[in-house]
């Protein structure tokens, strides 16, 4: 059986929104409630993940699951999550959350 993929994710307070960014496929969301947000993502990620694998986009699957968000956005996940973990600093305008999928054999 393999273990669940987990697909990294960076929420930050823009304003009045939540903007939530999926950095494995550099997909984002945003919405002025950050679970209402975060649900956005992860029914693109399903709906992405899907086309990517199954369905029409499925010859260019390669491209599709290699397309990551822009280095901003991963270097701000690492660097907001290294001071998080480390100095124990939150201050309320990001969250880091995970995205679980799990995974199955292709037929």
């Amino acid at each position: 059986m393999y273990p669940p993929l987990v697909i990294r994710c960076l929420a930050e307070k823009q304003g009045s929104l939540w903007q939530v960014i999926c950095l494995e496929f550099c997909l984002a969301a945003q919405d002025e409630n950050l679970e209402a947000a975060k649900q956005k993502l992860q029914a693109q990620i399903k709906d992405y993940l899907h086309d990517a694998l199954e369905g029409e986009d499925r010859a260019f699957s390669n491209e599709l699951l290699t397309r990551k968000a822009p280095w901003k956005y991963r270097a701000k996940y690492h660097i907001a999550k290294l001071l998080h973990d480390c100095l124990n600093v939150h201050n309320g305008s990001s969250e880091f959350f995970n995205q679980t999928l799990p995974l199955r054999l292709a037929a």
